[in-house]
């Protein structure tokens, strides 16, 4: 399946790496509030992985793509969770004054 210990290292760190943003999903999902997270980071890290998914494509590195599309998927759902919840958030307590 594999060509090299090459390609499973990278698959395997690919993965942690991609798996590393689902704890934030859930825990923004579960809580409805994102008031603790840096919309400035994830914007950031959208941005370096849509271009690591750009360099996995012009190397053809599958894995690459793979992994980091799904890092990019989960962080889209972060940063919309978040400037959602953050809003909501605003709006209640403006609307409590």
């Amino acid at each position: 399946m594999f060509d090299s210990q090459t390609e499973i290292v990278g698959l395997t760190a690919g993965v942690c790496t991609s798996m590393s943003l689902l704890p934030q999903l859930i825990k923004i999902f579960k809580h409805k509030k994102a008031e603790d997270i840096s919309l400035f980071y994830l914007v950031i890290l959208f941005v370096g992985l849509g271009l690591w998914i750009w360099y996995g494509i012009l190397r053809e590195d599958v894995p690459i793509m793979v992994t980091n599309g799904f890092s990019l998927v989960i962080n889209g759902m972060i940063i919309v969770l978040g400037v959602r919840y953050k809003r909501l958030q605003k709006k209640k307590n403006g609307s409590g004054s």
